[in-house]
C-alpha cells in the first residue's frame, strides 16, 4: 500500500458534517470519502493519472 501523508484541513463544520453524511451513506470512512471526492475532482479535470498509466508513461 502506497505511503500516507497527513496534513491539517481547516473547514466549515457545516461542510465537513453534509460529507460526514456522505460518507456514511456510502459506508466509507470519512478519510476515505476526501480522497475519494480529491480523485474524482482530479480525473474529471484531467489532472490525475492512475498509478499504472504513470508508470507506462514513465517507462516510454
Amino acid at each position: 500500500m502506497a505511503e500516507r501523508k497527513a496534513f491539517l484541513l481547516r473547514v466549515d463544520p457545516a461542510l465537513l458534517e453534509a460529507v460526514q453524511r456522505w460518507a456514511d451513506d456510502d459506508l466509507r470512512s470519512l478519510n476515505a470519502h476526501i480522497e475519494y471526492l480529491l480523485r474524482d475532482a482530479l480525473r474529471r479535470s484531467g489532472r490525475w493519472r492512475s498509478p499504472d498509466k504513470r508508470a507506462t508513461t514513465e517507462d516510454s
